[in-house]
């Protein structure tokens, strides 16, 4: 029960960095950030993976989960302004 409340905190956190670094209006709220950071962190460790740069935790992991979460938040951008 609380790996998922843990997930979730953490995830808030590298979603609102992800909005922070982004410049520009930012759709969704509390919950899209919290998403966003969730399956951010699964992406940069997918890719870091790739490049051969596993990290299991510390700050290259906060990077790499920062990282894939930009890319996500604009994607959702694209995909957001597109159908609006």
């Amino acid at each position: 029960m609380l790996h998922w409340l843990w997930m979730a905190i953490v995830g808030l956190i590298i979603g609102a960095v992800a909005k922070l670094i982004m410049p520009g209006k930012d759709p969704g709220g509390i919950i899209i950030t919290m998403l966003l950071g969730i399956v951010g962190s699964f992406l940069g460790g997918w890719i870091s993976g790739l490049i051969g740069w596993s990290s299991q935790g510390g700050f290259g992991w906060f990077v790499m989960a920062v990282i894939g979460s930009i890319i996500l938040l604009a994607l959702y951008r694209v995909f957001k302004r597109s159908t609006a």
